[in-house]
């Protein structure tokens, strides 16, 4: 099992990675920049080397997870030129940190009359980004959190979405549990279920990274509130082990992006090896 942690860049892209490492971990997750707002950084690429080396020693993994503000579903022709440089950027900072992939969340209905033209127009801006993208690094798809019918909700979505794409090759997934969990797709007790239908449609084959978090509150209400693993959470034990268990799920990395006001996210992951990692079933 590969466990691991959203971490901060403010020591830079090594500082991340060394963080990283100062918690146990084996894989984490950073933004590449601003979190909370959408721009092109003219960033270190010394640094970011040094980053990519590091993480190679220490066998790493590392996954950007875009900004905010980022959307596949720009409201006007100023905010969608924005996003494109911006997602564009996010690329060029992960490959050159040697990371897997960029985090995006799947885009919302904005044309509420006529939700096709949302899903059009998130072809039409991973088209325009992705023919001008050339590196390594896959655009990975995030479940949405919304409740039961909304937007983003299915494997059904994710799937189709890249399928409709002119870069396929360039496009995967990240699946994270409390969404799943507020958006019903996964309501705890459904698990082989969801196997079954992302079996059928092949969205294993290209699920990249998987964002492990309990929510605060109850399946299919649409709220996501994260909440930790194994701290006042409706995720109950069992019904994660379900997820562990999972041969699918075998050298996907599992992300923690649970509050650290309650537990560490060192002390998560160390509970999470004892539990189902490489430390399971030591005393």
């Amino acid at each position: 099992m590969i466990f691991g942690s959203h971490v901060s860049i403010r020591d830079g892209y090594l500082g991340a990675a060394k963080r990283a490492a100062a918690l146990n971990a084996d894989a984490f997750q950073y933004f590449p920049k601003n979190p909370r707002s959408i721009s092109v950084k003219s960033f270190n690429k010394e640094d970011a080397m040094l980053c990519k080396n590091f993480c190679k020693r220490k066998g790493l993994v590392s996954v950007v997870h875009t900004p905010y503000p980022t959307t596949l579903t720009p409201a006007d022709e100023n905010k969608r030129e924005q996003v494109k440089g911006s997602l564009l950027n996010d690329l060029e900072i992960a490959d050159a940190c040697g990371s897997l992939g960029v985090v995006v969340h799947f885009g919302k209905d904005i044309f509420r009359d006529d939700q096709l033209a949302s899903y059009r127009l998130m072809i039409e801006v991973l088209n325009e980004v992705l023919s001008q993208w050339q590196g390594e690094c896959r655009i990975l798809l995030e479940n949405m959190a919304g409740k039961p019918g909304a937007m983003g909700t299915t494997l059904e979505e994710l799937v189709q979405l890249r399928r409709l794409s002119d870069h396929p090759d360039k496009i995967g997934f990240c699946f994270d549990t409390c969404h799943a969990f507020a958006s019903g797709l996964w309501d705890g007790d459904n698990w082989k279920q969801v196997e079954e239908k992302g079996v059928e449609l092949g969205y294993f084959e290209d699920l990249a990274v998987i964002h492990l978090n309990n929510s605060k509150y109850d399946t299919g209400t649409g709220k996501d509130r994260h909440a930790n693993i194994f701290e006042l959470g409706y995720i109950k034990e069992e019904q994660f082990a379900q997820v562990m268990d999972s041969r699918l799920l075998e050298n996907v990395p599992f992300i923690l992006e649970t509050p650290k006001e309650i537990v560490s996210h060192k002390e998560e992951i160390r509970q999470l090896h004892l539990k189902w990692g490489k430390d399971k079933g030591t005393p």
